[in-house]
């Protein structure tokens, strides 16, 4: 086994999002493209010699291909050891555990998340820190900066791993041990949680379904739900991690989880439901034909956090990026702890979190977490509610609008138009800035406009400054319009818009949130000229 510098030439189109690099599954097969990419992690981070690595993916096509270059590339660099999880599998918080557990130097994750998956898919890559969480933007944009610049990469000449077996195998003089994809995270979960109250709740009749999404998920909520908490075999659906997953999105919101939708909606529902994502960052909590948002969700996890035994105690503090709506800000006020508003992405709270100053943090784009890991964790939420309706004993319905009562209810939608000409997002986007000077005290129906901007943020712990994070169009009754480009598509660009009313008047709890939110639909079109520009007549997801 040799190492082998092979000469190669720059991509220009290697630049890091909010969760790393994703692209077509074809682009990155492409000659030398994962290669470039990968050394260009190598050589941003500069690891020291001998090295430990944590390497998975959530299963999608192209994972094992790319992990027997990332093992060779890193035997090539330097690293004494790699940690990968059986069959290339590694849950996205699982991988986060996994780093902190064992202390190494970070981790490779291979995923596009919540985007499809399949040969003509998304293929995503992306490094976290010791922390266990993404990579900060320093890092990243040095990762850019040497992607623009690389000119050779190493790799070892040698067999592929087998990664089906659980043991240690030698490459080239680095250790490669297989792991167990889903025991340390069990573990990790089973030290959070009251898993006796659950399992009693469960045997008394309380029924569940938990979506996987043929992503990665299954294996680890079959694991907990069914092996350890005593579910039904049949709780947990589309449980086999595919390559395509089974040809579905595997997004978990009420468009694209259509089977869990459709059985919480229908006449014999379950009490409680549940999906993830592809790699099981994300989560959806459903009631019998309820549906809670993940704003919502964020904000009664954190209300009834001293019912779950890991925050029995208290919790330091709360953090939600900008879009998400307030509802955890009303209850951040009356617990009398600190709520941080941070711009869209999981590393943001990453420092606040090894500082001390949160607990729990969310956005709502359905990622909730905890200190526990440095990502957003699907099936932690959804063991943290099972904990909290265990105690409560309450449908999942009258939860929430009791939450409400007490706390009033931020009405709250998100609209995605995805796959727009980027020259047309874009140029809708600079439309409202340039408009902010004309639009402040102008009157739309019922709403006034008080101020407008251009969401900016300082990290209260490195001082960092991140500029043009969403634009806002604030009201003086404290609703608001936002717009933002997401950043995790792979085609053209996603527009998404967040409309939000804080109604505190319980006779108007129990209206539909788009019916409630109708005149603020009208509104955001009345500021962007959004049909006439896009030709879309509706959004192409609405949560």
């Amino acid at each position: 086994m040799s190492i082998q510098t092979i000469s190669t030439k720059p991509f220009q189109d290697q630049k890091p999002g909010t969760s790393g690099l994703r692209k077509r599954v074809t682009v990155f097969q492409a000659a030398h493209y994962l290669e470039n990419f990968v050394q260009s992690i190598f050589d941003a981070i500069a690891a020291p010699a001998g090295a430990t690595l944590v390497v998975g993916g959530d299963g999608r096509y192209y994972n094992r291909e790319a992990i027997q270059v990332i093992l060779k590339m890193a035997a090539a660099n330097g690293f004494g050891k790699v940690l990968v999880g059986q069959d290339g599998i590694l849950s996205t918080p699982a991988a986060s555990c996994v780093i902190r557990k064992y202390q190494t130097y970070g981790g490779i994750i291979l995923s596009a998340s919540h985007n499809p998956g399949g040969p003509e898919g998304d293929f995503g890559i992306k490094y976290n820190t010791a922390n266990g969480g993404p990579a900060p933007e320093k890092v990243t944009e040095g990762i850019f900066a040497r992607s623009k610049s690389i000119s050779a990469y190493k790799i070892v000449d040698a067999a592929d791993v087998a990664l089906d077996v659980l043991g240690t195998t030698e490459l080239a003089g680095m250790q490669v041990q297989v792991i167990d994809a889903v025991a340390d995270y069990a573990e990790l979960m089973e030290s959070l949680f009251d898993f006796a109250a659950i399992r009693q709740l469960l045997a008394s009749g309380f029924r569940i379904r938990f979506d996987a999404m043929h992503a990665v998920t299954g294996p680890y909520a079959r694991a907990i739900l069914v092996d350890k908490l005593g579910a039904e075999a049949d709780a947990v659906l589309n449980a086999t991690p595919l390559p395509d997953f089974g040809g579905g999105h595997p997004d978990p919101n009420l468009t694209y989880a259509h089977d869990l939708v459709e059985i919480m909606y229908g006449a014999d529902a379950p009490d409680f439901g549940a999906a993830s994502d592809g790699d099981g960052d994300r989560n959806m909590i459903l009631g019998q034909r309820f549906f809670v948002t993940p704003s919502d969700s964020l904000a009664l996890m954190a209300a009834n956090a001293r019912l779950v035994p890991a925050y029995a105690k208290g919790i330091a503090g709360v953090a939600r990026s900008m879009p998400t709506s307030a509802a955890v800000d009303r209850v951040a006020e009356e617990l009398d702890i600190p709520c941080y508003e941070t711009p869209t992405g999981w590393k943001f709270f990453g420092n606040l979190m090894d500082a001390g100053k949160v607990t729990l943090c969310g956005e709502e784009s359905f990622g909730t977490g905890s200190d526990h890991v440095r990502e957003k964790d699907g099936l932690w939420a959804v063991l943290f509610w099972l904990n909290i309706l265990a105690i409560k004993r309450q449908p999942v319905e009258t939860l929430v609008k009791r939450h409400w009562a007490q706390f009033g209810r931020n009405v709250y939608s998100r609209h995605d138009y995805e796959e727009l000409p980027s020259d047309v997002a874009n140029a809708l986007i600079t439309h409202v800035r340039d408009s902010f000077t004309t639009l402040v005290g102008q009157r739309f129906g019922n709403y006034e406009v008080k101020t407008c901007d251009d969401f900016s943020y300082t990290d209260p712990v490195d001082g960092s400054v991140s500029h043009k994070q969403g634009v806002r169009i604030l009201f003086v009754d404290g609703s608001r319009i936002v717009f933002r480009l997401s950043g995790t598509g792979t085609e053209g660009a996603t527009l998404r818009i967040y409309l939000e009313a804080y109604e505190t008047d319980r006779t108007k709890h129990d209206l539909d949130a788009q019916d409630a939110l109708a005149e603020m639909i009208t509104i955001a079109d009345q500021i962007t000229g959004l049909k006439q520009r896009t030709g879309r007549e509706q959004p192409t997801v609405i949560t």
